[in-house]
């Protein structure tokens, strides 16, 4: 069993003292919140840029921390597709730091008129932006989710109290406590951001379970951790889904850009939900499928191929050096989000049984095709039912960072009340406010 479906096991019920102790940390979040909601955005946006100075000077002890749980995960036998995510260097901590400047270069949320108006009577009506409150965010391996969540729940107004999980324990504490003390230093009450990470799994379940511990629960990880949650909560939840991704190369598929856009969107981190998972060949795109296959295997991916597929595989000597064994595909690997260097790959008739395929098996994360036909790529886009759906790129760029979020909480397969990445905007809800001079109902 893995460490994220292990966080919410049912012989993990928290002690009273536990429960008490989220409430606290709620009551504290809840104290905190309301002078963030009065800032403004200058002051919210010179915190975030504090967060990200902070972040970067503490590059030394965050580092350190992360090495530390890279050898104990490496030591419990935690999967490559955990370790890829758990891992922190220079590059990816800058990218942190980068990430919580360009969200202070976007517009402030809150306060914003969503739609307004006078009504006959003479009210002045208007649905405006405001924070959801408390945001609560359970993760596995993903010390970055700390600074993303901590730096858009900033900016859109609201308190977090996150669960990062056991495998980024230290990494988490450390990251926690640096930008805890960035914003105290703006002024503001640190508790604005908390982890329950010191309170282990039976925190993680009072907090699923405490109704008015927090005003919404974001699971972000595997499939197991996220239905748990799903399952289980007395919370509010949007629930992040996992990303079982598919590439559809139709009839038309121009040879370059399926290779192109083929490679990049399995192999350039195999370990997120954007990857894609499974190709679906068109029979008459039998160039760009074979020379597709081409590049996966020169890439080092084990391909699981249906009798079609293999029927395109290149001459063992085209394959390049030492590729990988393709292997013939089950039923299961339909459904299966490998996380690594794996593809499966089936060839469709037409559109429809590709979209057909598509509708059994997707997690309604994203769905990507590529084509020369417009006709194709307008029904695409129309019939196939996913957070997003793309034409002619990569699959990674589902992603709040690629598509001006700033970062995101996590990427919403439900529609309600978030769909996508999930950034600003998707961190608040409305309220409605009235402005009479004295009416009264008749």
């Amino acid at each position: 069993m893995s460490s994220e479906s292990t966080d919410t096991a049912h012989e993990d019920a928290p002690s009273q003292e536990i429960v008490d102790q989220i409430l606290e940390r709620s009551a504290w979040a809840r104290a905190a919140a309301p002078e963030l909601a009065r800032a403004g955005r200058d002051r919210k946006d010179a915190t975030l840029g504090a967060m990200a100075d902070a972040v970067r000077a503490a590059s030394v002890s965050v580092l350190e921390a992360n090495r530390e749980d890279m050898v104990r995960g490496d030591e419990a036998g935690t999967s490559g597709a955990l370790l890829d995510r758990l891992r922190l260097d220079e590059d990816r901590l800058e990218a942190l730091a980068l990430a919580l400047e360009s969200l202070a270069g976007l517009p402030d949320p809150v306060g914003s008129v969503v739609r307004g108006g006078d009504l006959p009577n003479g009210i002045h009506m208007t649905q405006v932006r405001v924070p959801l409150g408390v945001v609560g965010a359970v993760y596995e391996a993903r010390p970055n989710v700390t600074v993303d969540i901590a730096g858009i729940a900033l900016k859109s107004g609201n308190a977090v109290i996150l669960r990062g999980g056991s495998a980024a324990e230290r990494t988490n504490t450390v990251l926690i406590q640096v930008l805890r003390e960035a914003v105290r230093g703006q002024g503001f009450d640190p508790n604005l951001i908390q982890g329950i990470d010191d309170l282990g799994r039976p925190g993680v379940a009072a907090l699923m379970a405490t109704r008015g511990s927090v005003d919404v629960l974001v699971p972000r990880g595997g499939r197991e951790l996220i239905q748990r949650v799903v399952r289980e909560a007395r919370v509010p939840v949007i629930e992040t889904g996992e990303g079982n991704v598919h590439l559809y190369l139709d009839a038309t598929a121009p040879v370059e850009m399926a290779v192109d856009v083929a490679v990049n969107a399995k192999t350039h981190r195999t370990s997120v939900c954007n990857a894609a998972e499974t190709l679906l060949i068109h029979e008459d795109a039998a160039e760009a499928g074979r020379e597709v296959l081409r590049a996966l295997l020169r890439a080092g991916v084990l391909l699981h191929l249906d009798a079609g597929a293999r029927a395109l595989l290149p001459p063992e000597h085209d394959r390049g050096p030492d590729p990988r064994d393709p292997v013939d595909a089950t039923e299961e690997d339909w459904g299966r989000e490998y996380l690594d260097l794996e593809m499966a790959v089936r060839t469709v008739s037409s559109i429809d049984e590709a979209m057909e395929h598509i509708r059994r098996w997707s997690t309604g994360h994203t769905e990507a095709i590529v084509t020369n036909d417009l006709g194709s790529a307008d029904r695409f886009v129309t019939e196939v039912d996913a957070a997003a759906v793309i034409v002619n790129a990569s699959t990674r760029f589902t992603d709040g960072g690629q598509l001006g979020l700033g970062a995101e909480v996590g990427i919403s397969t439900q529609r309600m009340h978030a769909r996508g990445p999930m950034g600003l905007d998707e961190l608040t809800t409305t309220k409605w406010v009235l402005r009479g001079t004295g009416q009264v109902r008749r």
